[in-house]
């Protein structure tokens, strides 16, 4: 009898707790280094992104890869938070807006995921090794536009953000 009691341990240890203990240690290590989901708490990015929306974001390791128009989720010093905004500039990149139209290296962008557009004027040179952000809701969006320093160090990219997986409605890639 008491062998069975050890032989019933044995197999609730291996074919429960190992698993659970391997499930566990496999999702710490996905979320650490691959994809992590992160929640949209403003308006900044309507109608792209809304206020409560959830999304899977992945690690960026190679800032190469981060292309005009992407959504890319990182930390500003400046405001002491991680934001999410849209890739408008990379290194090197010459930014002109004019009553709210952005041209980049004087090819004028289409952003057909504007909200609510401001009638502003600026010029930016992105440094080499930094990047400039807007919000597709430009009329309620603190972005690069208003902050003392426009430009965001490549070091403090977290992210970019790839599937909406909530609501449900409008689970899927984004663009």
């Amino acid at each position: 009898m008491e062998k069975i009691n050890m032989i019933k341990k044995e197999n609730f240890f291996t074919e429960w707790v190992v698993p659970i203990f391997a499930a566990l240690i496999i999702a710490f290590l996905v979320n650490k280094f691959l994809v992590y989901n992160v929640y949209i708490p403003s308006e900044s990015m309507v109608p792209t992104l809304n206020k409560g929306d959830k999304l899977f974001v992945t690690k960026i390791y190679n800032l190469e890869k981060i292309e005009h128009g992407n959504i890319i989720v990182f930390y500003s010093d400046e405001l002491q938070e991680t934001l999410i905004k849209r890739v408008i500039g990379l290194p090197g990149d010459h930014i002109e807006i004019k009553h709210g139209i952005v041209s980049v290296n004087g090819q004028q962008l289409t952003e057909n995921y504007v909200k609510n557009n401001e009638d502003y004027d600026g010029i930016f040179d992105v440094p080499d090794g930094k990047y400039f952000f807007l919000g597709d809701n430009r009329a309620r969006s603190n972005d690069a536009r208003k902050w003392i320093n426009p430009y965001i160090d490549g070091d403090d990219i977290k992210g970019k953000a790839q599937i909406k997986i909530w609501p449900l409605k409008d689970f899927g890639p984004l663009n």
